[in-house]
């Protein structure tokens, strides 16, 4: 079985042109009937390594999947690519079921989606049944549940070890999104997998913007930010039920579309509310980690966490849940540490002091990823054991310059107290020491402390603030275990002894970024056509009653409205439109874009459509085609008079991305410095840039100068030099 059979299959039974990440090295090894753990990003397209060789293999694959509530929309999506394809569960009726067993039977299937609980259900009598078929492959979707070191332990994976008893022969592919190192070995060993090959893709999101917000009026904050994104689809996870709750009701009381779900909700309401939302008749869920492991709507935008997770791999698995079409989406969460220390009670694990202790080490590394100043996609691939730049340029710390002031006094007070403390005490009773606190958790003698008091006039927040600077800076020291300890180090004695200054962070100057579906580079689409081709799609899915996103992705009809296809031929030149898709539901389609295009007297655009196939030269001088085209579109705009923030608000784009265009064409001599730069400021900033020679960085400049010059006032002047 060729690997040109497998794309063949891929363009015309799921449109995409090209396999992405180890999706050909993973289906040839299926292939090959060996066994395979797969490690992809959600939305890298992990399923095509299992659905692929399904088909063509002879026999039934049996997909193993924890979810339940999922297995309805991935075999709806099977199915509207003309995929012959089941799903068995508790969900289903006597008579639903004995349908499957019948399609099972007659040899028309292809898949079968069971959950664990069905496969080892009475014994091994579901085994025993599955031996007299012809089996092509085994895949275990989410299989990291099968460790304890995981973040999603399921006993009942445990079991599925006698597969490579029953099934010797027969192929297994692992597949999951979230596995650290040690998860990895427990997925092999306890799989009792043989010799299995390992794909490890990059666990980067490249379209996730990652962003943290201090826990403080965080509601405020949260409506502020969904007032930008009104008409788009979102999660926001809570700890607890109760705020599950509550969060709901008041967003639903400051008109937002929004429905909550938890476990303590009863099935028929949880399955209501989530059909809703898959179906976009509501925009915004408000859950608990309840909802949704896996959950596989394409076209979340954001995902916002109002408290902390437990550990790093449940933050990535669910702000996963956002873009998974590939498009611009956001990753928000409100950062507390009290969040951690609330999380200390839940990590410990009874009768196991190892465990415990793992769990423990994870919570304190998602609130190290919560306070961080550097990069926070470096932190995150840095946690998988994968390399990354320090600098990403699409997270808010990437986007922030930090000013610091002369905080070598405070410094002194903290490391003063944290030492006549005698170094036995946590943060928040440090700080309430500093502020005087007259709480009864002060002890008595304390209060009789030099120190006592002598931070009064600082907040509670900013000391926190201060604390957490001084133990990134390596002047304290926390402690590990439930309740760390503030410790002095080797750097604090030159501080209070006078000899070392401090800077502390004073303030955060975030670079605001306009925020749009698409990335910079690709070509303008039609926004009024593509609000149409959404209401097109509805009415298709509220007919055939599917999820929205399974007849096409916002990604699939954005292309529809970049490159007008005006015919099925050109309609099956889209990403994500596969034959059956066109023949189901294309003509729908077309008859809006042909409407739009008459209207609006354009013409189809399908021949600026950049092929997949293509070698590394002519798709570089082709992404340089597109950007120049857009460069050259803010330039045309610029020489007839429009400003940079008119520009920016005609294209959607940042300001900062008008000035990177106009600033090309510096060098060129199409655009004259002094009119982008003030003409008594171009002096002040070649003398800065020749005193402090800072390569291509602006950083160094603008602190330099101060808040009198923007940054794309320097780099429009380094451009010049």
């Amino acid at each position: 079985m060729s690997i040109a059979r497998a794309k063949e299959i891929l363009k015309h039974q799921f449109g995409y042109d090209s396999f992405r990440m180890n999706q050909e090295q993973a289906i040839e090894t299926v292939l090959q009937k060996k066994d395979c753990v797969v490690l992809m990003p959600t939305g890298g397209g992990k399923s095509l390594c299992f659905q692929i060789p399904a088909l063509m293999m002879d026999g039934l694959a049996i997909v193993i999947s924890p979810l339940i509530s999922l297995m309805k929309d991935q075999v709806d999506a099977l199915v509207s690519n003309g995929v012959q394809a089941a799903f068995l569960n508790s969900t289903q009726s006597t008579s639903q079921q004995s349908k499957v067993f019948r399609a099972i039977e007659s040899q028309k299937l292809k898949l079968l989606y069971v959950a664990p609980e069905r496969l080892m259900q009475s014994g091994d009598q579901f085994i025993d049944y599955l031996k007299k078929l012809n089996i092509s492959l085994f895949a275990i979707d989410e299989a990291h549940c099968i460790s304890s070191w995981g973040h999603d332990f399921r006993p009942e994976y445990m079991q599925l070890a006698k597969l490579k008893v029953h099934f010797s022969g027969i192929p297994v592919i692992a597949l999951t999104a979230t596995a650290d190192k040690l998860v990895r070995k427990d997925i092999m060993e306890k799989l009792a997998l043989k010799s299995p090959a390992l794909f490890l893709s990059s666990f980067n999101r490249p379209n996730i913007f990652y962003s943290v917000e201090p826990k403080r009026k965080s509601y405020e904050q949260l409506l502020n930010y969904l007032s930008k994104h009104k008409n788009e689809s979102g999660i926001i996870y809570c700890l607890s039920r109760s705020s599950v709750e509550n969060l709901a009701k008041d967003l639903k009381q400051d008109g937002f579309s929004v429905l909550p779900y938890h476990a303590g909700l009863d099935r028929e309401t949880k399955e209501k509310n989530q059909e809703l939302f898959l179906k976009d008749d509501v925009k915004i869920i408000v859950a608990t980690i309840a909802f949704g492991m896996g959950i596989d709507k394409s076209n979340v935008r954001f995902v916002v966490h109002m408290d902390l997770p437990k550990n790093v791999e449940s933050y990535y698995q669910e702000t996963g849940r956002a873009g998974r079409d590939g498009l611009q989406s956001t990753a928000l969460l409100f950062f507390s540490w009290g969040d951690v220390v609330k999380l200390k009670s839940f990590a410990s694990v009874d009768g196991n002091q190892e465990q415990s202790k793992i769990m423990l080490k994870k919570l304190n590394q998602m609130g190290e990823f919560g306070d961080l100043k550097t990069c926070r996609r470096k932190f995150l691939l840095n946690y998988f054991s994968e390399e990354a730049k320090d600098i990403c340029g699409s997270c808010d710390n990437c986007n922030t310059q930090y000013e610091r002031f002369d905080g070598t006094i405070l410094a002194q007070k903290a490391l003063s107290a944290v030492k006549r403390l005698e170094q036995r005490w946590g943060t928040n009773y440090v700080i309430e020491f500093l502020r005087g606190s007259k709480s009864e958790k002060i002890k008595a003698e304390h209060k009789e402390l030099k120190t006592y008091g002598v931070g009064a006039d600082i907040s509670k927040d900013n000391w926190f603030d201060y604390i957490k600077d001084l133990i990134a800076q390596g002047y304290l020291k926390q402690t590990d275990g439930e309740y760390p300890i503030l410790t002095l180090t080797a750097k604090s004695d030159a501080v209070l002894k006078g000899t070392e200054k401090v800077d502390l962070i004073k303030t955060k100057i975030k670079e605001e970024k306009k925020e749009s579906l698409v990335s910079e580079g690709t070509r303008d689409y039609f926004r009024d056509l593509f609000a149409s081709l959404k209401q097109v799609r509805k009415h298709i899915a509220e007919r055939v009653n599917i999820a929205a996103f399974i007849i096409f992705s916002d990604a699939t009809l954005i292309e529809m409205s970049t490159y007008l296809p005006l015919s099925l031929d050109e309609m099956k030149k889209i990403s994500g439109v596969s034959d059956a898709k066109a023949q189901r539901y294309g003509e729908a389609f077309l008859k809006e874009i042909k409407t739009y295009c008459q209207t609006n007297k354009l013409e189809s655009r399908i021949q600026l459509k950049e092929p997949k196939r293509e070698s590394k030269s002519k798709s570089r001088t082709r992404r340089n085609s597109n950007e120049s085209d857009t460069y050259n579109i803010s330039l045309n705009m610029f020489k007839k008079g429009d400003s940079i923030s008119t520009i920016a608000e005609a294209r959607g784009l940042a300001t900062t991305t008008i000035e990177t265009h106009l600033i090309h064409f510096i060098k060129s001599g199409e655009v004259k410095l002094e009119q982008l730069v003030p003409v008594h400021k171009i002096e002040p900033i070649r003398a800065a840039i020749r005193k402090l020679n800072p390569g291509i960085a602006t950083a160094p400049v603008k602190q330099f100068l101060g808040d009198d010059y923007s940054y794309g006032e320097i780099r429009a002047v380094m451009a010049s030099m």
